[in-house]
């Protein structure tokens, strides 16, 4: 590979990496605080259980997420000199507030772990309360750097660089209400599915826990409100793409010529030799409908534009239907979860039920890790759309695959020791073998 290839793989996997650890870092206080209400109000200890095992988490995972979101950091400056040198200050201001985010995040989330007998219950709660909104307010200002980079805006390009430039403009592009919110909705999403399907696995194996029973009905509100609301934020996100950014839509569609009525593709792989997108499924003017609310609107195909300034077709095809697949599915269960909810006043506990938040669990994870790749490879061949070259922005030091192999295996040590480290969570939870058919909690209640 090219070094310019390394930078891109690099900086890739820090982010794939990262992301995991920033939505955890994002919805876990907030399930910490819901469970942490719930025992208060109740008194149920499950609950304040809960709530402690979530804080542990949230501190296990903010470490990590820490320490990969500092090599970020770095690794912009770094391997993206000319990107950060030329327009750093332009959007400087969103990367400062996200570091006072991140340092209030931390202070909270201190007092949270530490003072649950220190200070008065108030007290301990607004904790909690502020580490999850200081996480939401970190993930929200690093997306908004990223809107800077899909449609960049707050001034004025030169030959000698940015002029007139307007850093509370260029924070605020175009887009950036619907790229946050589908963000952040990602993040509760993901955690939140995750987290059921953990406790979906250990009912499936000891029915009777009341612990993860009440811990699984924290998780599906989150879980189902989010899957719902994902689609319909989706649709805004990919309206404003298809004005905005053509090339991209196209690129996600498979959509190689202009036409009216364009059809909207199920699957296949575009062949961008042939201009085809062979086993797919269309639906007819279905692309004109839901980009443009108007079954006979034009869409601008690929052929519309230089072949150098195409993204990378395929890849952002299949990673377009992966998100919108498993976002639909998650939808799907969502629904089905939320009328059991309705017709038998509880929350689902059936075999067949916990089987599919089982499977489903992954999901969220999936569904945002591929929506980053279509962010992010859909803007190629630019770092900064329309104005700088993905290309024109890499570091001219060479060797650049030195720092990626390492990197790699410092990722793979930090993502085995996460595991164990939850994996020990969890355990903590589990019957012990004198506790009765149903385990100990289950007794207890």
């Amino acid at each position: 590979m090219t070094d310019l290839l390394y930078a891109r793989a690099q900086m890739g996997l820090s982010l794939a990496f990262h992301i995991v650890f920033a939505a955890a870092g994002v919805a876990l206080p907030v399930l910490m605080v819901l469970s942490d209400w719930k025992g208060r109000r109740t008194g149920d200890a499950d609950y304040q259980k809960l709530s402690q095992k979530l804080a542990k988490g949230t501190a296990i995972l903010f470490a990590v997420g820490a320490v990969s979101g500092t090599v970020l950091s770095f690794e912009l400056g770094l391997l993206w000199p000319e990107f950060m040198g030329q327009y750093g200050e332009v959007i400087g201001l969103p990367f400062s507030l996200e570091g006072v985010a991140f340092f209030t995040e931390a202070i909270f989330l201190g007092i949270y772990l530490y003072g649950r007998e220190r200070v008065s219950p108030g007290m301990h709660m607004s904790s909690g309360v502020m580490v999850a909104v200081s996480g939401a307010a970190s993930a929200f200002f690093v997306t908004l750097v990223n809107t800077f980079m899909n449609h960049p805006s707050g001034f004025t390009p030169s030959a000698s660089g940015p002029m007139d430039v307007q850093p509370l403009v260029a924070m605020f592009s175009p887009g950036w209400q619907y790229q946050t919110a589908h963000v952040l909705l990602s993040c509760y999403q993901a955690s939140a599915f995750a987290m059921a399907g953990i406790h979906a696995f250990v009912l499936l194996r000891h029915p009777g826990v009341a612990f993860h029973r009440k811990a699984l009905s924290v998780a599906l509100p989150l879980a189902c409100v989010t899957a719902l609301l994902q689609p319909v934020v989706g649709d805004l996100s990919a309206k404003h793409v298809a004005k905005a950014q053509p090339v991209k839509l196209a690129a996600m569609e498979g959509q190689f010529e202009t036409e009216r009525g364009a059809p909207l593709r199920l699957g296949g792989l575009p062949n961008v030799e042939t201009g085809e997108v062979p086993y797919a499924v269309d639906i007819p003017k279905g692309l004109s409908i839901l980009a443009f609310a108007d079954p006979d609107a034009e869409v601008k195909g690929l052929n519309a534009f230089p072949r150098d300034e195409w993204p990378p077709v395929a890849k952002v095809h299949v990673a377009f239907q992966i998100m919108v697949g498993t976002g639909s599915a998650m939808a799907l269960l969502a629904l089905v979860t939320l009328g059991w909810r309705w017709r038998k006043k509880a929350w689902p506990h059936g075999r067949k039920m916990m089987w599919a938040w089982l499977l489903s669990g992954p999901l969220g994870v999936v569904a945002m890790e591929a929506g980053w790749l279509v962010t992010e490879w859909g803007r190629q061949p630019w770092i900064l759309r329309g104005v700088m070259r993905t290309a024109d922005a890499v570091t001219p030091v060479p060797h650049l695959a030195a720092p990626f192999w390492t990197f790699t295996v410092v990722y793979l040590f930090l993502g085995v020791t996460v595991v164990l480290l939850l994996v020990r969570q969890v355990a903590g939870t589990l019957p012990t073998r004198d506790s009765g058919p149903l385990g100990g909690e289950a007794n207890a209640n």
